[in-house]
């Protein structure tokens, strides 16, 4: 017997259960469950009795919905994030199931009552009835819920509650060791240096801003969230790598970032639409990925839009070659 409750904060004992959690979950499917800014996001939790509000979520636009069975033993977990609820934006879900808690129906579970949050019906036979707003088919995308790695359980209870591909997220990567990188040639008048904890933040963030004005997640981050990042275990300015033109203004940047297993990233890459067509982008990503060479990294990944042709493309040109997908599902 498993009893689901839902949090709109968790306090530290019920944070470190679900790290916990998500950690097996890694260990046994090979992939995160989970996404950085959900990690974030429990790491700079509040706990519940520290919130002025009760309906007030704990970090941001988080909320929890936490499964247990009968012994007490955290069995599942999903994160919803509400960030964009109150102007109309999706919910957006992740989810886990411990390893040794699956085919007991703990992920359809969680997916129902996230239905339930979103004011979703749970069959999807109701759910595409003609309405109002469009012909019979019709999905909102109200509730978005991401599969990481596009485990066969997750497109299992994606068809059982009709929900549609909303997005693809490549995990592209290609072997660094003992291969030969081109060199990064840059345009005229153009330099690149590492980042200035103190100094750069707000450069970067308008960058960011400009290059990513479209993005879901990137698009929005803030000197703040860059701030936040600068606290994490794996962050090094010599790796974040800036071009600026003759008059230091800052062109672009390529953000690199290394895993505790070694596996570097190609974290983010942007460049101001005002210096695109001139191949600071390609040289950007070379020298970032000569600099995961030399500090050691015998591969790099990266993250891209799977309906990205042209960066796919370039990326393709750099030998890299898909690993792996992320779907995110949506009703």
């Amino acid at each position: 017997m498993t009893q689901l409750t839902w949090r709109n904060g968790l306090d530290g004992n019920e944070t470190a259960e679900v790290m916990g959690l998500l950690s097996e979950v890694e260990d046994a499917d090979g992939v995160a469950p989970a996404g950085e800014h959900v990690i974030l996001r429990l790491q700079a939790h509040r706990g519940i009795v520290e919130q002025i509000e009760p309906v007030q979520a704990d970090v941001g636009g988080s909320e929890h919905f936490v499964v247990r069975g009968a012994d007490g033993v955290l069995a599942g977990y999903a994160h919803l994030d509400t960030a964009e609820e109150a102007d109309g934006g999706a919910l957006v879900a992740e989810l886990a199931v411990h390893p040794q808690h699956r085919e007991q129906g703990i992920g359809a579970k969680l997916i129902e009552a996230l239905l339930e949050r979103a004011n979703l019906p749970t069959l999807p036979d109701v759910q595409v009835r003609p309405t109002e707003d469009g012909p019979a088919g019709t999905v909102t995308g109200r509730l978005r819920i991401w599969s990481h790695g596009e485990h066969p359980g997750a497109l299992r209870l994606a068809e059982r509650f009709g929900f549609t591909r909303f997005r693809e997220l490549w995990r592209m990567g290609r072997e660094l060791a003992g291969n030969e990188l081109p060199q990064a040639e840059l345009p005229d008048g153009v330099t690149i240096r590492a980042f200035t904890a103190g100094q750069d933040e707000a450069a970067v963030v308008r960058v960011n801003h400009r290059a990513f004005w479209w993005h879901p997640e990137q698009g929005g981050m803030t000197e703040q969230d860059l701030l936040d990042k600068q606290q994490q275990d794996w962050f090094d300015p010599a790796g974040f790598l800036l071009a600026l033109d003759d008059s230091g203004e800052l062109l672009g940047f390529h953000w690199t970032k290394v895993h505790p297993d070694g596996i570097g990233e190609v974290y983010v890459i942007g460049v101001d639409p005002e210096a695109r067509g001139s191949g600071l982008g390609r040289s950007l990503t070379v020298a970032g990925l000569r600099h995961l060479q030399e500090v050691g990294c015998g591969q790099v990944m990266l993250y891209v839009e799977g309906d990205n042709g042209p960066a796919i493309r370039v990326y393709e040109r750099l030998s890299f070659r898909r690993w792996d997908i992320d779907v995110q599902f949506g009703r």
